[in-house]
């Protein structure tokens, strides 16, 4: 059933309307939609909509899967949003929270969602001290060899969580061992984090948390790069943060509506 326009205004501007529209739309589908779909939806010819959802792709609003062709919204909306607007939102939970970690276990934290073929870095705190190792906000995470991506994809949905491995092969351009990451995330999930050494950078090891909504979806995760010193300065031990991150990401799960166990 296709969408009725909205009424003729005094003012109007079709290309903006058309852009407004699709977002909207594919708001409506987290799994995404094909072009024809967004046209049939919006009562629109294809040829109308496809160059308006190119140049939004082009310009980072919205995703094209390369296994399925179906756009979905990219988290520069969210970007947008929590630059723009007072609403309460996962960024805006989490950071009070990842501020008082930062502060408690003296080293650096990041949150990281899933975004197509990657995770991202939409929020991180660095060490509050003199010494630290921290992602930049906006980073791409490797969603098949990291920590942070290795959580995200145990606790999903298994639909969902296959979907990413098949976007991460189609951008690594190469099949990923699925014996040996079902492997990995069966050891996960029945730990209820990860923590091993970092696979790109000597002396950290990553610890990561899930991070749950409302109606316990997965929506990110939370992880210490711990930084290791050598000189016998270091306060807090990694068995200390592992605890005080895990209580960290219940207490920010808890904020946002997820049931407690």
């Amino acid at each position: 059933m296709s969408r009725s326009r909205p009424p003729t205004k005094t003012y109007a501007a079709p290309a903006i309307e058309k852009a407004f529209q699709i977002i909207d739309l594919l708001a409506e589908y987290p799994q995404g939609a094909l072009v024809k779909d967004m046209a049939a939806h919006l009562g629109r010819s294809v040829g109308e909509l496809f160059r308006m959802v190119v140049v939004l792709e082009q310009n980072g609003y919205l995703n094209r899967s390369p296994i399925t062709d179906r756009y979905t919204v990219s988290y520069k909306i969210l970007e947008l949003a929590f630059r723009a607007t007072p609403a309460r939102n996962l960024v805006r939970t989490a950071t009070p929270w990842m501020r008082r970690l930062v502060e408690e276990v003296e080293q650096s934290c990041h949150l990281v969602v899933p975004n197509g073929a990657h995770g991202l870095v939409v929020a991180r705190e660095e060490n509050p001290g003199t010494r630290g190792f921290a992602l930049r906000q906006g980073a791409p995470i490797d969603m098949i060899r990291s920590c942070s991506g290795q959580v995200i994809l145990a606790f999903s949905p298994p639909d969902v969580s296959d979907r990413l491995v098949r976007e991460a092969e189609a951008v690594r351009e190469e099949p990923v061992d699925r014996d040996w990451l079902a492997g990995r995330l069966e050891t996960i999930r029945a730990r209820g984090f990860d923590q091993r050494k970092s696979p790109i950078t000597f002396g950290v090891t990553d610890i990561s948390y899930p991070i749950h909504a409302f109606d316990r979806e997965l929506i990110g995760a939370l992880t210490v790069p711990f930084m290791e010193l050598i000189d016998g300065s270091q306060r807090i031990k990694l068995d200390a943060v592992a605890e005080r991150l895990h209580a960290t990401a219940r207490a920010i799960s808890s904020e946002l509506g997820c049931p407690k166990d």
